[in-house]
């Protein structure tokens, strides 16, 4: 069956606002130097994001504004020992877990210098104050405030390039997994705390992305696009990376860059992570995803889901691709309380496979046989992690066989992994780095180094309950019919009692209407070329939906329909559709 294009791309067409977008330092400097006083005293404020070019930042825009003092506030930030230091119990010695960081923004900064540099600007009588760096605006709330602003992802190349080492520490040539670590622990929640007021008041926000090819918007503009986000299907943009279990299906399905060796991974919908387009006339804006849910998690969340997360996306759809690649490691999910208890994280990462693609012969490794002896397997675990011997997964494990569309439900402390030959969308909760390898088939990651095994932790939460008849009666294909219609049916999926993300599958060949019922809806086209997401009031324009592609629907957004379109119809088509239980 010929499958409609996937989008790479997908950017949200912003009504309005045409004129409060640009491109380019030049024009960048002449918009901000519009708003400028060109009398008396103005203080202009460019806070930023950890990871963003500074070099760039002061002669492409700061010295072309002539101004008469200049503060990098980071030269008041205390020193990298000093960070250490108060970072400790976060920082751990593990080199991917962490501790989640409470911290405030200002406590990295030394208080005498912050004070010296807001007398600075206070004895000034007139003239062009610029403060800027990660954290200027606890110096001073500025007449004028830019928030530079640059997408995760951006930040994970950059720390593989070696350009960038974590936020106040010369680290680049440490290991990847330790600054990821860093980042995600700490740099990331701190640095959301202080923005998220700063962008609710930020007159522009400064797009860092692309080296010498910046845009700006008003926060005027942003804040609607944002909200006009709320009230419409939408999707993030994907990323993708290779692994050393990596397979082929999305380099041919997604028109990926062939001369990659594969691609394991493509983060379809994590909000945490992915960036979200923008298009404000003429102009492409590229934010972190992430400040939707900081900005307006009500209308995109729903109440009770706010009510129960916070302003976090609790729901992730991504992609494992083994086919024509290696098993996936043989892993186990934290309990709630031992993730709670060791990383303060306060819900944990229970999921699902479900496939995609499925190649003749393919598996799925889900939980331990009936009548093992848990300790005679942890000893094999640990003798494997010692390379004495390979460990024995056909004494320990089941295996089960993996067909297109079967669905795999995991929820935390059950042992598993995804075979070779499977293209897996996995439907999680979002904490994804918490994962403990058992076992990684003696394997080298891309970098040459052991891949971390955490046969410790694992070793704590692995409930050995989940045995053979249990993951049979439980955890697979575990299907009930919920209601059908003219040319549609649903069924129910999953998940497990335990999960707190309910999953249902729609077949249909003419429109159904889904409600949100004031949750988020997320939901993937599983099988047909094409399908359109309609407002039965017309309160958004249509979507188009391809195959393979996430998208989001918004709590605000109500009652929609979702009907064959183009390649589409004539076809039999299927979402899977994912919310959170009330």
């Amino acid at each position: 069956m010929k499958q409609a294009a996937y989008n790479k791309f997908p950017e949200v067409q912003v009504a309005e606002y045409a004129g409060h977008a640009c491109q380019g330092w030049e024009a960048i400097a002449q918009a901000v130097k519009s708003t400028l006083s060109q009398s008396g005293k103005t203080v202009l404020v460019i806070d930023c994001y950890p990871g963003v070019r500074l070099d760039e930042l002061r002669p492409q825009l700061i010295d072309e504004l002539c101004p008469a003092r200049v503060i990098n506030v980071e030269e008041a930030r205390h020193s990298e020992q000093h960070l250490h230091d108060l970072l400790a119990g976060n920082l751990t010695d593990d080199r991917v877990f962490g501790v989640l960081s409470c911290h405030q923004l200002i406590e990295f900064f030394d208080a005498e210098k912050l004070t010296q540099m807001q007398h600075e600007i206070e004895e000034m009588d007139a003239g062009l104050a610029v403060v800027y760096g990660s954290g200027a605006a606890l110096v001073h709330e500025g007449d004028v405030l830019v928030y530079a602003d640059l997408a995760r992802w951006e930040i994970q190349q950059r720390f593989r390039s070696g350009e960038l080492g974590n936020w106040g520490t010369e680290n680049q040539q440490e290991d990847i997994l330790r600054r990821y670590k860093r980042a995600f622990f700490i740099e990331w929640r701190v640095f959301d705390r202080h923005k998220t007021p700063l962008l609710k008041r930020a007159n522009f926000l400064l797009d860092t992305n692309q080296k010498d090819s910046p845009a700006l918007v008003t926060g005027e503009a942003l804040r609607h696009a944002l909200q006009q986000t709320t009230r419409q299907p939408f999707r993030v943009v994907p990323f993708f990376d290779p692994g050393v279990w990596g397979g082929q299906w999305m380099k041919e399905k997604f028109d990926l860059d062939p001369s990659k060796p594969n691609y394991a991974w493509c983060f379809d919908c994590v909000p945490e992570e992915n960036s979200l387009l923008l298009r404000i006339g003429d102009v492409r804006i590229e934010i972190p995803s992430q400040d939707l849910v900081l900005l307006y998690p009500r209308p995109l969340l729903g109440e009770k889901v706010h009510a129960r997360f916070g302003a976090e996306f609790p729901i992730r759809f991504d992609f494992l691709d083994t086919v024509g690649g290696q098993n996936l490691s043989f892993q186990v999910h934290p309990l709630t309380e031992y993730i709670q208890q060791h990383f303060g994280m306060h819900y944990t990462q229970d999921e699902s496979y479900y496939l995609l693609e499925a190649e003749p012969g393919a598996e799925v490794y889900l939980g331990t046989k009936t009548g093992i002896n848990p300790q005679e397997m942890l000893d094999d675990l640990a003798a494997a992690q010692r390379g004495e011997k390979t460990f024995d997964d056909e004494k320990f494990v089941n295996r089960f066989p993996a067909h297109k569309h079967d669905h795999f439900l995991i929820p935390a402390g059950t042992v598993h992994c995804s075979g070779s030959g499977a293209m897996v969308l996995e439907i999680s909760a979002t904490p994804y780095i918490f994962t403990f390898k058992l076992w990684d088939w003696g394997r080298l990651g891309l970098d040459g180094l052991p891949r971390p095994v955490h046969l410790e932790h694992g070793a704590q939460v692995i409930d050995w309950q989940r045995d053979t008849r249990w993951v049979e009666q439980h955890l697979i294909n575990h299907f009930e019919p919920i209601a059908e219609g003219d040319g549609w049916h649903e069924e129910r999926t999953g998940l497990h009692e335990r999960e707190f993300i309910e999953t249902r599958r729609h077949w249909f060949s003419k429109p159904v209407t889904h409600h949100t019922h004031g949750g988020v809806n997320v939901l993937n086209l599983v099988e047909g070329s094409e399908a359109v997401v309609e407002s039965p009031t017309h309160a958004f324009e249509p979507f188009v939906v391809h195959y393979a592609e996430t998208f989001i629907v918004p709590a605000a957004v109500g009652e929609y329909r979702i009907s064959p379109y183009g390649e589409g119809v004539g076809q039999q088509l299927a979402t899977m559709k994912a919310w959170v239980r009330g």
